[in-house]
């Protein structure tokens, strides 16, 4: 029985964790006699609504989980596909106590926030008698692969930069930079024409540039992203919402472009190198960028910012800096899981190296076999497995391409080879369906920036 009184079995936990609480697991055992009605809907862009129509208790003795699972649902929907609108349809004291959640002073006051400058609208939560149709957009993007190319991956702790030529890499370079903490936005943009030039000298000439950048974009503009999150805001209008447009234009002129979520390109590098659509992409570094390409070979348009979907129901799961919340994705794929899980497993980090930099000394300790490094890894296996099976409810994946710094090495290694087992035990339909893979080292450290070359079309 849990804080929420719903009872749930789980056969596997991480050894570094053994609080954890897996959602999806929570969410079968809330309805398993959840019988009220209850639908909600996420209005975002376009007039594109993404509906869940599901069910809970309706007593007094089971309201806060109730709210709970209403709450936790809404944030799916909202970091998963976007939107700045919610409707509920259902119980009016689970409806209020949730809106009040997402306010202007409830405990959602980010999201509320976020949502409503992404897409420029004010943020709104209503009570209808019935939600709105399901509505939604995908398009064709990427697999580009004629004449000389730049493909550029903004990361958190590194940018990488490749030179390609009809679809091969003739150059690639990683460069460490700290654009997180960096409150100067001609920081950012000096970085990113570096790496233009230092691709460029590798070329006969620039016919296109792709972009993979962390955060959210819209028509190339940079809406939000963690990148530039110590950037004032009276600067961020100004010098940041077009940064890679006009790094682009003052370093090449007038020629094709494209900008896209990294998360987006990890799936399309792996529907490229799998030769197969219906795939999820999981960037595990400095956050967890998460991208699909749906059955047609599509992006679908919505935000895929997994690293703010929830994943873990304890109520002692750890927060995010950033948006205040708990439990959720950042803390389980990323660095900070590895860093989260280190004192448990008895590494002390010295406090003064970078996140990016504390990654290594674990990985260094895992290359040497130190069991103390091998119970982090298999506890994000089994955090990874557990997750797996909440995300396909959500997508219906059939592939999954696990990249970035956290895959790198034994330890990547050892976290599939964990997940896979758990898989296996807790959820074997599931596991026959699905195939996870992983690129080769090469793949996993530069290939983003190769498939973000293919992005823009140059007929266009």
């Amino acid at each position: 029985m849990n804080h929420l009184g719903i009872h749930m079995d789980v056969k596997h936990l991480p050894a570094l964790d053994p609080g954890f609480v897996p959602l999806g697991r929570f969410y079968e055992a809330f309805l398993k006699d959840a019988n009220e009605p209850f639908d909600v809907a996420v209005e975002r862009s376009n007039g594109q609504v993404a509906v869940c129509r599901t069910r809970i208790h309706g007593t007094e003795m089971l309201r806060e989980a109730d709210v709970y699972y209403i709450d936790r649902i809404i944030k799916t929907l909202l970091w998963m596909k976007g939107g700045f609108r919610v409707y509920m349809a259902g119980n009016e004291a689970v409806y209020e106590a949730v809106a009040h959640h997402y306010s202007a002073d409830g405990e959602r006051a980010f999201d509320f926030d976020y949502m409503g400058n992404v897409y420029e609208h004010p943020f709104e939560v209503l009570h209808v008698d019935q939600v709105p149709e399901e509505k939604s957009f995908s398009e064709a993007v990427g697999r580009h692969l004629e004449g000389c190319r730049i493909g550029f991956d903004a990361g958190g702790s590194d940018r990488k930069v490749s030179a390609v030529i009809d679809g091969e890499s003739v150059y690639s370079e990683e460069v460490v930079w700290f654009p997180k903490t960096n409150a100067d936005p001609d920081y950012h943009y000096d970085g990113i024409v570096a790496a233009f030039r230092s691709a460029a000298a590798h070329l006969p000439r620039v016919d296109a540039v792709g972009i993979s950048s962390a955060g959210i974009y819209i028509d190339n503009r940079t809406m939000s992203a963690s990148l530039f999150l110590k950037v004032p805001r009276e600067l961020y209008d100004e010098k940041v919402k077009d940064i890679y447009i006009r790094a682009v234009k003052d370093t090449f002129g007038d020629i094709p472009y494209a900008v896209a979520n990294d998360g987006d390109v990890s799936a399309l590098a792996g529907a490229m190198s799998l030769d197969d659509n219906n795939v999820l992409g999981i960037a595990m570094g400095t956050s967890e960028a998460v991208g699909y390409v749906d059955d047609e070979g599509n992006i679908t348009g919505w935000l895929n910012e997994l690293a703010f979907v929830p994943v873990d129901a304890s109520p002692d799961a750890m927060a995010d800096e950033w948006s205040g919340d708990i439990g959720c994705g950042v803390k389980y794929f990323s660095q900070d899981a590895v860093i989260k899980l280190s004192p448990a497993a008895g590494i002390q980090l010295d406090e003064s190296l970078s996140p990016a930099e504390k990654l290594k000394v674990v990985q260094s300790l895992m290359e040497q076999g130190d069991q103390r490094a091998v119970k982090i890894y298999e506890s994000i296996g089994v955090y990874l497995a557990h997750t797996l099976a909440l995300y396909h409810t959500l997508y219906g994946y059939r592939h999954v391409l696990l990249l970035g710094r956290v895959m790198s090495g034994k330890g990547g290694d050892l976290l599939l080879e964990t997940c896979k087992q758990v898989l296996a035990d807790e959820y074997p339909a599931l596991s026959e369906q699905i195939h996870l893979a992983l690129p080769d080292e090469k793949f996993r450290r530069v290939g983003q920036s190769a498939a973000a070359a293919s992005l823009p079309d140059l007929k266009k």
